[in-house]
Order: C-alpha cells, then sequence, then structure tokens
C-alpha cells in the first residue's frame, strides 16, 4: 500500500483496483452525490471502467499528486478521497478535490486532509492551488474557507468538467447552477504557516 501521507486521524494511500467497491458505495449515497449529480449515483461500469483506472493512472504519473483513498487511522475504514494534481498539467498549478462518506461530515475530516494535501503541494512547489465546489454547497465552501482558500469567481460546469472523473459521468444527471473557485497561493500560505 502506497502511503501519500497520515494526519492525525487520516491515512492517504494510493487506489488500488480492488477499490471499486469503496467507490460505488460512496457514490451510492444521494446526499454525497446531491451537490455533483442531484443525488444520482455514479453507476459500477463508470467506476470500474473509467473513474478508478483515471484515478490510479493519475496518481502514477505524477509523484506525490493525484486521487487517494482517505481512510480513518484509528479503525482503517475507508471515509472517502482526496486529490490534488496539476491544472492542465502544469505542477505548480494545482487542483484541490475531496469526497466524503456522510459518516464522515461534521467531524472536522475534510478540513484536516485539505490542509495538509496543501501544505504537502506548496512544499512540493506548487505556486497556487484551487478548488471548486457547488455554489449552494455551503459546508464545502466552508472548508476551503476555514484552510485559507479565498473565493476567486462562479462559473459553469462543462461537460469536460462532468466527465472528468470528479464529477459524475453523466451530464444530464447534473443540475443547473453555478459552481465557484477558490484558491490560495505560495506567499498566502507561507504567510499563515
Amino acid at each position: 500500500m502506497h502511503v501519500l501521507l497520515e494526519t492525525d486521524r487520516l491515512t492517504l494511500r494510493q487506489f488500488t483496483p480492488g477499490d471499486v467497491e469503496l467507490l460505488v458505495e460512496l457514490d451510492s449515497d444521494p446526499e454525497v452525490m446531491r451537490y455533483l449529480s442531484g443525488g444520482a449515483p455514479t453507476s459500477r461500469d463508470a467506476i470500474a471502467s473509467r473513474i478508478l483506472p483515471s484515478f490510479i493512472a493519475a496518481s502514477e504519473e505524477h509523484e506525490g499528486l493525484g486521487y487517494w483513498a482517505a481512510l480513518d487511522r484509528p479503525s482503517g475504514d475507508f471515509v472517502g478521497w482526496f486529490a490534488l494534481h496539476p491544472v492542465d498539467g502544469d505542477p505548480r498549478e494545482l487542483r484541490l478535490g475531496y469526497r466524503l462518506r456522510r459518516s464522515a461530515w461534521g467531524r472536522g475530516l475534510a478540513t484536516e486532509g485539505a490542509r495538509a494535501l496543501l501544505a504537502a503541494g506548496f512544499a512540493r512547489g506548487a505556486e497556487r492551488i484551487s478548488a471548486g465546489t457547488y455554489q449552494d454547497n455551503t459546508a464545502s465552501r466552508r472548508v476551503l474557507e476555514k484552510v485559507g482558500m479565498r473565493f476567486v469567481r462562479t462559473f459553469k460546469v462543462t461537460d469536460e468538467a462532468l466527465t472528468s472523473g470528479t464529477f459524475d459521468p453523466d451530464p444530464s444527471a447534473h443540475f443547473d447552477g453555478d459552481d465557484v473557485e477558490y484558491a490560495i497561493t505560495r506567499e498566502a500560505w507561507l504567510a499563515t504557516h
């Protein structure tokens, strides 16, 4: 098991082909998928044939970047995933993401994992790290603000983004609305850490 990092309560490890059912269960919860697909689950076929292979490939392409399974350190239980990957292939511009099981909500795990990945990203030379969420997802917006990210813009999700592996693969499942982008620069991060 290749571990990217550990925090007080999380272990982030590389995904393996055996993780299909963990992702199926995560994406089958209508509340988890509420702001991604309007609550519609991601199909097992999409996860097995496209999403999980893309997660594994992303983590192999750039050492220390990609999509990582998040485990609760005390129990070893899967609680979701975190991502830190280059924007347009540029390792100086990274994108942060996460998706957690409902049982992990409200425990500060999203903040803990996001903060650890920001630190890791800036330690490896990133100049800017951004993240996006649906405009009405106030819980995720609060997480991004807690880790020091600031609102940048509002934008429409494109079909390409919907099929990138971090959103539901069926663009028709995504409901109409705007997403918001948050970001933090290396300079702003270092000024507070």
